[in-house]
């Protein structure tokens, strides 16, 4: 019965060895933005404070701002991730296997955009009905 919990611990181990950094960023990703909303009130950069970067004090201004800022991001990696496909179809000359990746990466690069696009119109769907009540 001891070598059962001792190959729990191990895969767990082995599966926080793996995935380390990944753990840090998520714990970064979701410490660093409690510290962003703090009290902004007193906020002065020309008096030597440091002001968080983001002025909402509703969630649905942060969520707006926050989305704002990946489309700002995600629509230029959109258009060279199309770019990209573009080259590998060229690039293909007719073979079948390079044909095959230049059209799942286009499929791919569309479904993301699509996922993009498709978040920015469900929060603002979203934050239009919250707000209409």
């Amino acid at each position: 019965m001891e070598d059962f919990f001792r190959m729990g611990y191990n895969v767990n181990m082995i599966f926080i060895k793996k995935n380390f950094y990944k753990l840090i960023l998520v714990v970064y990703l979701l410490i660093v933005p409690i510290f962003s909303f703090a009290d902004n009130t007193n906020c002065d950069p020309a008096g030597g404070k440091i002001c968080p970067p983001i002025n909402e004090t509703t969630i649905n201004g942060f969520i707006k701002t926050l989305l704002e800022g990946v489309l700002k991001i995600g629509i230029p990696v959109v258009a060279l991730a199309v770019i990209y496909c573009g080259f590998l179809f060229v690039s293909a000359r007719g073979n079948s296997e390079k044909l095959t990746k230049a059209k799942d990466a286009l499929f791919y690069t569309l479904i993301g955009a699509a996922i993009l696009l498709g978040s920015w119109a469900i929060a603002t769907m979203i934050s239009n009905t919250v707000l209409a009540l």
